[in-house]
């Protein structure tokens, strides 16, 4: 199984949710298209503790940190979505997308085509803030036309009742997690949160 994870906007907290995840499920992690420094890549391996994840590299990456079409404009490049092809492996992948759900690749495709081209369902990251409900109804709107699966929302953020019901109530996703703000993140942390994660993996 692969999941790709995305998020209502760009700094959601997709690389702690994507570490979080490959930790609970064991699974691999590959990052198709980065777009400056750090590396995501190297931020998930430095706080995962298993020994069964494979990191796989990426097919794009990119010097300047923005929207992957400009970074590539930037270097004279172009990406095409067929660039992305699947990692060989046996183990399931967490894929994690670059911003959020509708930040372009190419003046044709956004990086949710990544997901849908390669067949994986969603996880949402909605990351808590003034605005979030609109920002994230708008996506959750998007992917329900656009018909792409997704099997649940990760909250991240200090807790807010008010914008996390509604939220959960209109899009009808599943809440996979409850992140609060961390002020402390390293490989103890994130296994602490695989494992409240897999509590609700199987309801």
């Amino acid at each position: 199984m692969n999941y790709f994870v995305t998020a209502i906007g760009t700094d959601s907290g997709k690389t702690l949710v994507s570490s979080i995840l490959v930790e609970a499920l064991k699974a691999d992690y590959w990052k198709p298209v980065q777009a400056g420094k750090p590396l995501d890549t190297e931020t998930v391996k430095e706080l995962v503790s298993n020994e069964i994840t494979r990191f796989h590299p990426e097919t794009h990456i990119f010097k300047l940190p923005a929207s992957p079409h400009a970074a590539a404009k930037f270097e004279h490049l172009a990406i095409q979505l067929d660039d992305f092809v699947l990692p060989e492996t046996t183990n399931d992948i967490v894929i994690e997308g670059a911003g959020g759900v509708l930040v372009p690749i190419n003046q044709e495709h956004y990086v949710i085509d990544i997901a849908r081209e390669l067949s994986s369902p969603v996880i949402l990251v909605v990351n808590l803030y003034l605005g979030c409900i609109n920002h994230t109804l708008l996506t959750v709107d998007y992917l329900k036309r656009n018909k792409i699966p997704v099997l649940g929302i990760v909250f991240n953020g200090d807790p807010d009742f008010e914008s996390e019901s509604i939220i959960e109530e209109k899009s009808g996703y599943k809440v996979l997690l409850r992140l609060p703000k961390l002020s402390l993140i390293n490989k103890e942390i994130i296994k602490y949160w695989a494992d409240e994660l897999m509590l609700n993996w199987y309801e």
